[in-house]
């Protein structure tokens, strides 16, 4: 069996020699990798971007639709499921797109500022469970006092937004009040709850005994629902910021050690062309082999 010739490499200027057939070979797999990892951190951010879009449309049709609902905290009127929706879409939307765009492009500099908006956020929701935890007592203190300051504002006039949020809240949770019903005595001046507090909903069924409302505190019965569902979401969050970050830095280190531009077959030929770059030699160089058929 004849030995296999030797590939035949010409170049101008300096070039990156290749010496055998096997090293084309790794040339072109590493290519390949580098384009799978981009493609596959394209599509990841166009679902991200995507999410944001849904996230966005449902903040603005809240706002538009049902005004400040969810506006619980008098302090805090801008504080609506609407506004956050809202704030939490265009940001998602802003991520994901930097992310498409420089996956596609191999744009180091939008590569990278992608890359400091996910750490970012990473420490955002790290800060945030630490202040949690470290102020738990003070911060449910706080909440309840300024929800029991929001219930005055029921039923009156501009504050459709709270009196919805309060009258969901009840029926769905099946709660009453911030602490248990008797908050609502203060509001009213007379042992009475709104209508959402009752056990079955009819018109002033509140003002009947107290046999008939919820019982448990929607304070604490939100709290609890909301520990239950953020854990879920912040492990999602955290995952995904993960996967993120790793696709990211996968197609840089792919893109910093192969350094390769471009690939292109010429038709009807056995000749392949590769553009490489030498980060030493800082040049850009054609090499050509001529491959066994």
């Amino acid at each position: 069996m004849s030995p296999s010739p030797a590939p035949l490499i010409l170049w101008e200027g300096p070039v990156l020699l290749v010496h055998s057939h096997q090293e084309l070979k790794r040339c072109s797999m590493a290519h390949n990798c580098l384009q799978c990892i981009k493609y596959l951190m394209f599509v990841f951010n166009l679902l991200f971007w995507l999410g944001g879009c849904g996230i966005l449309g449902v903040g603005i049709w809240l706002a538009v639709t049902q005004g400040n609902f969810a506006t619980l905290s008098s302090s805090f009127p801008s504080l609506s499921a609407a506004n956050l929706l809202i704030v939490t879409g265009t940001f998602v939307m802003i991520i994901g797109f930097v992310g498409c765009i420089g996956a596609i492009k191999e744009n180091k500099c939008l590569l990278l500022s992608f890359f400091i908006m996910l750490l970012i956020i990473f420490l955002l929701e790290l800060t945030v469970v630490i202040l949690f935890f470290v102020y738990t007592d003070k911060i449910d203190k706080y909440a309840q006092r300024d929800l029991k300051k929001g219930l005055h504002l029921y039923g009156t006039d501009g504050n459709i937004g709270l009196t919805n949020a309060w009258s969901i809240i009840q029926t769905d949770f099946r709660c009453c009040g911030v602490s248990n019903y008797t908050d609502w005595f203060e509001v009213y001046n007379t042992t009475r709850v709104p209508d959402s507090c009752c056990l079955e909903f009819s018109e002033n069924c509140g003002l009947h005994s107290p046999g008939t409302w919820w019982k448990a505190p929607c304070y604490e019965t939100v709290k609890i629902w909301l520990q239950e569902n953020l854990l879920a979401v912040g492990i999602f969050g955290l995952c995904t910021v993960l996967v993120q970050v790793r696709f990211n830095s996968d197609f840089q280190i792919l893109s910093t050690q192969n350094q390769i531009t471009s690939r292109q077959s010429l038709p009807n030929t056995n000749l392949v062309i590769l553009s490489l770059h030498s980060e030493r030699l800082n040049s850009l160089s054609y090499v050509f082999f001529l491959l066994e058929n």
